[in-house]
């Protein structure tokens, strides 16, 4: 696995998962549409099992954290199996133990200094969150100048209409959403449909 995240594929699937038995199949219909990273948002008490299942249960797939927000999400999610980490904002301890877990990670941004502060530390890949309601595309055109060595995957509102205009920024590597997993899709257990929508997210390029 490559160390960055932004670089896995265009478009991080952003899942939530309520039902763990639901996790190997959609997993396997994302990567049969060519998204193998895959982010399980723990915002569900089924989220761990369902990190877990697609870990042990698809081995093509990229398993991610994602809504990590404490150092003991940061444990947990790495036990689970989580490759990588994401959290919708930061703080020093968080950081501190996304760093210390060895995964590659994306703290969330939303303003140019939370950027600025990351990057006095390291950190030069971010997710940008939430992305259509802090700015969208012409927020990240404006740091793209003063601010070139950060990459973004923003995350937040991003439909498959809209992806091609961030992915063909310079500072965006790759972007979150949901729009190939909709939850009556889920609920239905209709994974062709998810492989479907995956494909097409896949070949979306700037």
């Amino acid at each position: 696995m490559t160390s960055s995240v932004l670089d896995l594929a265009p478009v991080l699937p952003v899942v939530v998962l309520t039902d763990a038995a639901d996790a190997v199949p959609l997993a396997r219909a994302l990567v049969a549409g060519g998204l193998p990273a895959i982010e399980v948002t723990l915002r569900t008490p089924a989220a761990l099992d369902a990190i877990a299942a697609i870990a042990d249960g698809v081995s093509d797939a990229v398993v991610g954290a994602g809504t990590v927000i404490s150092a003991r999400n940061v444990a947990d999610a790495v036990a689970a199996g989580a490759r990588f980490l994401v959290s919708p904002g930061w703080t020093d301890p968080l950081l501190d133990a996304m760093r210390a877990s060895g995964a590659p990670f994306l703290p969330g941004v939303s303003t140019t200094s939370e950027v600025v502060a990351l990057l006095e530390r390291g950190v030069t890949e971010m997710k940008f969150f939430p992305a259509e309601a802090a700015g969208g595309t012409v927020y990240l055109t404006a740091l793209s100048s003063p601010l070139p060595q950060a990459r973004f995957c923003p995350t937040g509102g991003i439909s498959a209409a809209s992806a091609p205009s961030y992915l063909a920024l310079s500072n965006v590597g790759s972007v979150g959403g949901s729009w190939m997993v909709p939850a009556d899709a889920v609920a239905a257990k209709d994974w062709a449909r998810v492989e479907r929508l995956a494909r097409e997210a896949a070949a979306l390029r700037g």
